[in-house]
């Protein structure tokens, strides 16, 4: 039966409200994952138990919400700011950045959210640290120098990237800093973290190297 325009069937105003409400429930489900993070870092920074590798129960936690976001992903793709709103979009975002333990899934939501930055329905700078991160596990230079790490000198620096002034020139095209100042931001979060340089440089690179393989970032 149609309605009175001939163009769609009675139903579809019910159809669109059921949509709705599946989104607004998937954005309070993402939302929650995100919080869930969010708590077990501030209570591991509050022990200092940040600074001694990969913390274990972090690791199943960031685990556990990528097969919870795969799955809504699944089912209704990147969760871009006209599906679930930019508050659950950014959340899902940093529930993938956290996803280091999962290279397919992190692969594949940077190839969504590229769909997505390019309908303009994501933030481009969240696709920018994807890149970065993935460039980073998988052992190429980065882009847009997001992506930080201890050096051998004990200092929080940017991890390798092509170059700096092609970098800076990146950074601006889509509103970001100059590194320069990003490398004082982040040296300061640093120290309100408490967080400490490890003990042997040497040997963190070789577990570090040795994790990548074990989860198939790199052969």
């Amino acid at each position: 039966m149609k309605t009175r325009t001939g163009l769609y069937p009675r139903n579809v105003g019910g159809n669109l409200q059921k949509t709705r409400m599946d989104f607004d429930k998937i954005s309070k489900k993402i939302i929650r994952l995100k919080e869930k993070d969010d708590e077990l870092r501030a209570e591991l920074t509050r022990v200092g138990a940040l600074s001694n590798g990969y913390n274990k129960e972090m690791e199943a936690l960031h685990n556990e919400n990528a097969r919870e976001l795969n799955l809504i992903m699944e089912k209704i793709g990147f969760p871009t700011f006209d599906k679930v709103g930019e508050q659950a979009s950014s959340a899902a975002w940093l529930i993938i950045q956290h996803s280091i333990g999962q290279p397919d899934f992190m692969r594949k939501a940077a190839r969504l959210l590229e769909i997505a930055v390019a309908e303009k329905k994501a933030d481009k700078k969240s696709l920018a640290y994807l890149t970065d991160r993935i460039a980073v596990f998988e052992g190429r230079p980065q882009l847009y120098g997001t992506q930080f790490d201890w050096n051998k000198n004990g200092e929080m620096s940017p991890s390798r990237y092509d170059d700096l002034l092609k970098v800076n020139e990146r950074r601006k095209a889509i509103g970001l800093n100059e590194l320069e100042k990003q490398v004082e931001i982040m040296q300061e979060r640093i120290r309100k973290e408490n967080q400490r340089p490890p003990k042997n440089f040497e040997e963190r690179n070789r577990e570090y190297y040795r994790w990548r393989q074990s989860v198939g970032w790199v052969k």
